[in-house]
């Protein structure tokens, strides 16, 4: 897959079938799209594209919106490599973008910049300024611009009956089960070790403290998750706390990680991992020694849940 960070930049040789949409999440209602997608221009010898946008349009016109994403974009990027895609280009989103007509944006986005012969879209799609034209203006347009518009119908959508919205609210709720069956994979949170304050190796407990520089990364509901990762070729399987250490009357979020059988540093390392299951809520404990035992209580269940899964 060759990633452009400008449609300007992208190489329009081959004629190509486009899509557009955030894709936040790369879900597997996203997945039906791409390989229709990708079908249509095997079928015909052109490119397949997806053109997406960043910052997310609500960063940019809603600054207040506080929106979180399920993927960070290195994070959809890497999906999205998976899926057999010719191209992806990524078009930095600003208010003068925002700004372009319907006429403009077909023109300079699709006509010249993508070369476009062929758009295939949700029923729903909305573009140009104040997003006023609907997939009726942009048939219009195709006729008069030689490229042809394929509707994802109402029900093709319906049918998968997943959004980014559905998948947003498991998380903030907790379901990861549910997340992961919408998404079609492991929700991930990736993210450099950096040094804590060492509560959990005092507790026999070592943790990996998790930074995500990207703020506007979704982080699901506080509690304690099992999770795995691949590090170094190998994979990890573990507990996390996602929560603010309450019994030891701790405010600030953080994410940590205790690895089973796992003795290496990974301080300033960057990792990824995977969240597979939740097993309860943060709670203030009234000792360190009741929260010691709840936290072996949650390796056994850890170690057993990951033995079912073997």
């Amino acid at each position: 897959m060759k990633r452009y960070t400008d449609a300007k930049t992208y190489e329009k040789s081959i004629p190509s079938v486009v899509t557009i949409g955030t894709f936040d999440g790369v879900h597997i209602g996203h997945k039906k799209i791409i390989e229709r997608l990708v079908e249509s221009a095997k079928n015909n010898g052109l490119e397949s594209v997806i053109l997406t946008f960043f910052p997310h349009p609500r960063m940019v016109l809603q600054q207040d919106s506080g929106i979180k994403l399920i993927n960070t974009i290195d994070e959809r990027i890497q999906i999205l490599k998976q899926t057999g895609l010719s191209s992806l280009v990524i078009h930095p989103f600003t208010k003068e973008f925002s700004r372009l007509t319907a006429g403009e944006y077909v023109q300079q986005m699709l006509v010249e910049c993508l070369n476009v012969r062929h758009v295939i879209i949700g029923y729903d799609h909305r573009f140009g300024r104040n997003r006023n034209s609907n997939i009726t203006d942009l048939a219009s347009y195709g006729v008069q611009k030689d490229f042809t518009v394929e509707e994802i119908s109402k029900q093709d959508i319906d049918d998968v009956a997943v959004s980014s919205t559905k998948i947003r609210e498991a998380l903030s709720q907790g379901s990861i089960i549910k997340a992961n069956t919408y998404l079609g994979y492991e929700f991930m949170l990736t993210g450099t070790v950096v040094k804590g304050k060492e509560l959990g190796r005092k507790l026999n407990f070592p943790t990996a403290n998790l930074h995500i520089e990207e703020t506007y990364k979704l982080i699901p509901k506080n509690g304690v998750y099992i999770v795995k990762s691949c590090i170094d070729n190998k994979t990890y399987f573990g507990m996390m706390n996602i929560g603010t250490n309450p019994t030891v009357n701790g405010t600030q979020q953080t994410i940590e990680t205790h690895f089973f059988d796992a003795t290496f540093n990974l301080y300033d390392k960057k990792i990824q991992i995977q969240l597979l299951k939740r097993i309860r809520d943060e709670k203030k404990f009234d000792s360190i020694d009741e929260l010691q035992n709840a936290m072996q209580h949650d390796e056994d269940f850890s170690r057993n849940y990951i033995n079912s899964l073997v």
